[in-house]
C-alpha cells in the first residue's frame, strides 16, 4: 500500500495524521443547515445505512410509514447531505442524487461544491472510523432511541484533500467498489442457489420419497402412501387469551409466546412479556415442552418461509398466547415429519386462496387441521428426515463458508474505502 510521502496532526483524536498537503475543516465548512419544506409533490426519499439516500419505491422492505400530509417533508436536492439522526450511530446517512423529500426528523444540508466534492463526502462520512464518532455523540437511554444533535454533528472535524485528488479519491473508490460489490454479488446469488436447491430436494423427498418406484409417476406421491387431514393425527392447541393488564415485564415471571416471537425456524424473545408466576396455576396446559411445534397464525408466513418454529429448552419456560397454536405428532405421523409438512409448499400452497385480498392474513385451527397431508409409513418419514437432516447440515456448511467470504469482502471494502478517505493510502 502506497503511503503519502509526509503527514501532519490533525488535531482530532479519532482522525490522527493526515497527508502534509490536506487541510482539516469541521464539517460545517463545507456544509449548511437547511430545511426547505412544501414540496409534497417530490417522490419521498429513504436513508439506509448500506446504500445511502434511495427513492423510497425502489425497495420493498422499508416499513416506515409516510405521513398523509408530506407538506412538513424536508426537500433534497442532488448533493444535498441527508442524515438520519436516530441512525447516525449505524452509519445511516449519505449525499443524495436524487431530488426529493425526507422525514422532518432528518438533518438535512447543502455541500459547499466550491470547498468539498458531494461523492467525495459521501465516501468519507459513512467510512467505519467516522461511524464510530457518530456512535460517540449519540444520546439515549437505549440504542434504539439515541439521538445525534445537529451541533455536535457539524463540529466533527473532517479531512479536505485538494478538489483535484477528490477527484481521484471518488473514481477509485467507485472502481474499487464496483469490483467488489460485484464479488459479493455474485456469493449471495451462490447462497440463494444452494437454498433454492435444498428446498427444492426437501419437497421431493416429502412429496415423491427418496425413490420413486418402478410403477409410480415422477412428480407423484408412492401408492403406498396415503391422504389424511392433519386433525386426524395431530393434538393441536390454540393459545389462551391471556389479559394483557395482568402482563409482567418481570424476568422471573414466565414469558408469553406470542406472535411475534415466532420466526422461520426459531424463537425470537427480544420483544418479550410475562405472565406471572403467581397466577400460573389455571393455565398449565398451555405450558409448552421441548420439541412442540408453534405457529403464528396471524401473518403466517414471510420473505424467510413459513412462521413454524421448534420450541427448545432454551425457550422454556414458557406460555402460549392466542394467535399462536401448539402442534404435536399423536398418530401415523413423527415430529420430525410434522416440522416438515408445516414448512412445505403444499401446506403453503393450501392456504394461500384463503387469504388473498385479506390485509391481515390468519389462518385458523380448523384451517390447520382440515389440510390434507401425503405421509409415507413411519419408517420413510423417519428416513426422510434423516436425509433431510444431512442436507440441512451440508447446505448450512456451505451456505456458512460463502457467508464468510461475503463478510471478508464487505471488511475489505469498509478497508479500503476508510484508507483511501483518510489519507493513509495514496491515490
Amino acid at each position: 500500500m502506497q503511503r503519502y510521502e509526509s503527514y501532519k496532526s490533525s488535531d482530532a483524536a479519532w482522525l490522527g495524521n493526515v497527508p502534509s498537503h490536506w487541510g482539516v475543516q469541521p464539517l460545517r465548512a463545507v456544509t449548511s443547515l437547511k430545511s426547505d419544506k412544501n414540496r409534497p409533490d417530490l417522490p419521498v426519499l429513504s436513508v439506509y445505512r448500506e446504500y445511502g439516500v434511495i427513492l423510497k419505491d425502489s425497495r420493498d422492505d422499508n416499513h416506515n410509514a409516510t405521513s398523509l400530509d408530506t407538506s412538513t417533508y424536508k426537500v433534497v436536492k442532488p448533493g444535498d447531505l441527508v442524515v438520519n439522526k436516530m441512525k447516525a450511530w449505524q452509519g445511516s446517512m449519505g449525499v443524495s442524487v436524487h431530488d426529493g423529500i425526507v422525514s422532518p426528523a432528518y438533518i438535512t444540508c447543502t455541500t459547499k461544491a466550491d470547498r468539498v466534492r458531494p461523492a467525495y463526502l459521501h465516501y468519507l462520512l459513512r467510512s467505519s472510523p467516522l461511524i464510530g464518532v457518530y456512535n460517540s455523540l449519540s444520546y439515549g437511554v437505549r440504542v434504539g432511541q439515541w439521538d445525534m444533535h445537529y451541533e455536535d454533528f457539524k463540529q466533527i472535524q473532517i479531512p479536505l484533500p485538494p478538489k483535484d485528488e477528490q477527484d481521484r479519491i471518488v473514481a477509485f473508490l467507485d472502481q474499487k467498489t464496483d469490483e467488489i460489490e460485484a464479488a459479493i454479488a455474485k456469493k449471495e446469488r451462490l447462497i440463494e442457489l444452494i437454498k433454492e436447491q435444498k428446498h427444492t430436494c426437501i419437497e421431493k423427498a416429502i412429496t415423491e420419497g427418496l425413490e420413486v418406484p418402478k410403477n409410480s409417476e415422477v412428480g407423484l406421491s408412492p401408492k403406498h402412501w396415503s391422504r389424511v387431514k392433519l386433525k386426524y393425527c395431530i393434538n393441536l392447541l390454540p393459545g389462551f387469551a391471556f389479559k394483557s393488564s395482568s402482563y409482567s415485564s418481570n424476568d422471573s415471571d414466565i414469558p408469553l409466546l406470542r406472535g411475534v416471537n415466532v420466526n422461520p425456524g426459531k424463537l425470537n424473545w427480544e420483544d418479550k412479556v410475562s405472565w406471572p408466576k403467581a397466577s400460573l396455576a389455571p393455565h398449565l396446559k398451555y405450558l409448552l415442552e421441548p420439541g412442540d411445534l408453534v405457529i403464528g397464525m396471524d401473518r403466517p408466513w414471510v420473505a424467510d418461509g413459513i412462521r413454524v418454529a421448534p420450541v427448545q429448552a432454551c425457550d422454556l419456560p414458557c406460555l402460549l398466547l392466542q394467535r399462536v397454536a401448539r402442534l404435536r405428532a399423536a398418530n401415523r405421523i413423527t415430529q420430525e415429519f410434522l416440522a416438515l409438512v408445516l414448512t412445505s409448499r403444499g401446506f403453503l400452497t393450501y392456504f394461500e386462496p384463503m387469504l388473498t385480498g385479506i390485509s391481515v392474513p390468519h389462518i385458523s385451527p380448523e384451517q390447520i387441521g382440515n389440510y390434507e397431508a401425503t405421509l409415507p409409513p413411519v419408517e420413510e418419514q423417519e428416513a426422510i428426515c434423516k436425509f433431510v437432516s444431512q442436507l440441512s447440515t451440508s447446505c448450512e456448511q456451505a451456505i456458512a463458508k460463502e457467508t464468510q467470504i461475503v463478510n471478508g469482502l464487505r471488511q475489505l471494502r469498509a478497508s479500503v474505502i476508510a484508507d483511501v478517505v483518510l489519507g493513509k493510502r495514496k491515490i
